[in-house]
């Protein structure tokens, strides 16, 4: 490798590491966080006090594309007029399902996750074509992964899988009326699946033994769903 190139390869190394460290270099570090408040919650940016946070982009160029999604890397102005270099995952979005069946059972799947080398036990869950509804992706991707048809879709929550490095946004449903037709997965997914009560799958996201986050999420707001519907029943953890 030419001296040019090893000095250009070395130039990369160090910017993504200053974009993950940037913190590490505090010799112009002048300012501090904003003082805790007592308050009701407010939603992201429509804080009047938000704006003096925000990042402007100067450029964004794709430094990688795969098949689910690219890599980007920004050059941003900070709030203080200082610039930094930001990667970020950019991703379509995707659905999950929390199935329910009418006996009170969660419909999961069990599939190899190659990024974690082993099995994990998941909610239903697909990426979104471009341009596609997530009500219709939901009804797909239930169908796709469990062969369940769902009489009622409902609109539980959106959530950032990972907001610290992607754009990924998850778009959570709550699927009843559930009637067994027939499953067709991707080429490329193996799944097993398994109708477990309610009560358990709460059970097991508490004392750790879930650890995918869009499952967490789904079953807590299940649970939390259930409560209010029903606020005299007895607790899952009861």
């Amino acid at each position: 490798m030419a001296k040019d190139e090893k000095e250009q390869a070395l130039g990369d190394v160090l910017d993504a590491t200053a974009a993950f460290t940037f913190d590490g270099d505090r010799s112009q570090h002048d300012h501090e966080s904003g003082e805790p408040q007592r308050r009701d919650f407010v939603r992201g940016d429509d804080d009047p006090r938000d704006a003096a946070l925000a990042e402007r982009p100067l450029s964004e160029d794709t430094t990688w594309t795969g098949r689910i999604f690219s890599v980007s890397r920004l050059h941003v102005k900070l709030p203080d007029g200082r610039e930094a270099i930001r990667d970020v995952v950019r991703h379509p979005g995707a659905v999950a399902i929390v199935a329910l069946t009418d006996d009170g059972r969660i419909c999961l799947v069990r599939q190899y996750r190659t990024a974690l080398g082993r099995v994990t036990v998941e909610i239903p869950a697909g990426k979104l074509d471009p341009g596609e509804d997530p009500l219709h992706c939901a009804n797909r991707e239930l169908k796709e992964e469990t062969g369940f048809v769902a009489k009622k879709m409902a609109y539980l929550t959106t959530i950032a899988s990972s907001v610290g490095f992607s754009d990924e946004l998850i778009h959570l449903y709550m699927a009843t009326g559930l009637e067994f037709d027939k499953s067709d997965p991707d080429t490329d997914e193996f799944i097993n699946v398994d109708l477990v009560d309610l009560s358990e799958l709460i059970d097991a996201v508490l004392d750790g033994r879930v650890e995918d986050a869009k499952t967490v999420v789904g079953a807590l707001a299940c649970d939390a769903v259930a409560r209010r519907l029903t606020p005299d029943a007895p607790s899952a953890e009861a």
